[in-house]
């Protein structure tokens, strides 16, 4: 039998309250020699899976930024922040026993915009479009990121609002917190092995009774094509913001979220919708989740941190944007990997059921190195590493040097 567990005031009540009020106060980051070092290769793919019928509950709610097409800084963005954008429903994000999601107000910086102006304009897919069997089906590259810090703030969802989310686990941006904007990820470092990727990424943290469960592995967050001409795949703009999937979704929902893969792995068992009671000793939960990849140009945020994001829809045979949301951008899949296996019956979200994994972005990349990788390997069709490598293809050379910089 399952034991059961329910969010109260923002934190995990019963044995779990002391244990998350300790996290938030800073349980220490991840090993800063992994977080500095430089790796190179794969990392290995553990894997995992598990089941629960937990009552837990907690999430969030806004932010936004301004910019231009190419992630570089737009002098026209330059506006005052008014944050008026009002698309989408915040209460998506409200759970019970959590402080409500607040009215849309994102943390942005003097000067910034949550609104790009003029409108990014898309790349029309060409339809006569047909790559050879030279090419990759991948379009894609790594980044691969140390877990960094846990803390129950949400600076997308509660912007401003420090421990008012349930517990996350952050990775990337190693500031990143309920105060965090596009200026103070840049001002930090990363726990990412590409020193330019700065962004902050963050999750659900994930226990086992009253144990933070964690990774020593770098763990995989792909950037890939997400439409069919993946020549037509823009670089995001700086301070692109969103939420993929939902704390409060069904178990149906996140069955047939666009952006569920196979559900919780472990060892050899895929396809499960609730965490597996058993885990194979020695393996790995993973759980993987891809991220809308079509921008509608203008909004760097909305009030549900979703509205301005869409997946691709499919016209025949392709995948391409819908109109209103006309550019291509990269999408994005975490590969998450949870050093747990064995009896999982007590291994279970901060955000309460199975089934509310869910996940945040918030674009912290140094403009010039995103733009390079993007341009290399997804709009090149290459499948690369996290320095713009293609091992299959070595004659294309790397975006990136052996430091995982831009050369020069």
């Amino acid at each position: 039998m399952r034991r059961r567990f329910t969010v109260t005031g923002g934190v995990i009540g019963v044995a779990l309250t002391a244990v998350l009020i300790a996290t938030a106060g800073g349980v220490p980051a991840f090993s800063a020699e992994k977080a500095a070092a430089t790796h190179h290769g794969h990392t290995a793919g553990p894997t995992g899976t598990h089941t629960t019928t937990s009552t837990s509950t907690g999430t969030s709610t806004g932010t936004g930024t301004a910019d231009s097409t190419d992630g570089s800084t737009d002098g026209s963005a330059g506006s005052t922040a008014t944050a008026t954008v009002s698309t989408g429903d915040a209460s998506d994000h409200d759970m019970p026993g959590m402080s409500a999601a607040p009215d849309y107000g994102p943390n942005l910086d003097p000067g910034e915009s949550d609104t790009v102006s003029p409108p990014v304009q898309g790349i029309a897919p060409d339809p006569d479009f047909a790559p050879g069997p030279d090419v990759s089906t991948h379009h894609e590259f790594q980044a691969n990121c140390y877990m960094s810090h846990h803390a129950a703030d949400d600076p997308i969802v509660y912007p401003g609002m420090a421990g008012k989310s349930h517990m996350h686990t952050f990775m990337g941006s190693d500031t990143t917190d309920a105060d965090t904007t596009t200026g103070s990820l840049r001002s930090g470092g990363t726990s990412c092995i590409t020193p330019g990727d700065k962004s902050g990424y963050w999750h659900p943290s994930v226990y086992d009774g009253d144990r933070l469960v964690t990774t020593e592995y770098k763990q995989t967050i792909y950037y890939k094509s997400g439409v069919s001409d993946y020549r037509t795949v823009r670089a995001f703009p700086q301070g692109l913001r969103f939420v993929v999937g939902s704390p409060t979704q069904t178990q149906e929902e996140f069955r047939n979220h666009p952006g569920t893969v196979e559900g919780w792995e472990c060892g050899d068992s895929a396809n499960n919708f609730e965490i597996p009671a058993h885990c194979a000793e020695g393996s790995y939960l993973n759980i993987r989740m891809q991220a809308p990849s079509c921008w509608d140009g203008v909004h760097l945020d909305s009030a549900d941190h979703k509205s301005h994001m869409a997946y691709p829809v499919t016209e025949g045979y392709r995948k391409v944007c819908p109109a209103d949301h006309p550019v291509a951008v990269p999408m994005i899949e975490f590969k998450m990997a949870f050093d747990v296996s064995g009896d999982m019956s007590d291994v279970h979200l901060s955000s309460g059921t199975d089934w509310s994994w869910h996940y945040d972005f918030f674009n912290g990349w140094d403009a010039p190195t995103l733009a390079a990788l993007v341009e290399h390997c997804i709009d090149g069709g290459l499948q690369c590493d996290p320095r713009g490598f293609d091992l299959y293809k070595p004659e294309r050379g790397a975006a990136l040097d052996e430091n995982y910089e831009l050369a020069g």
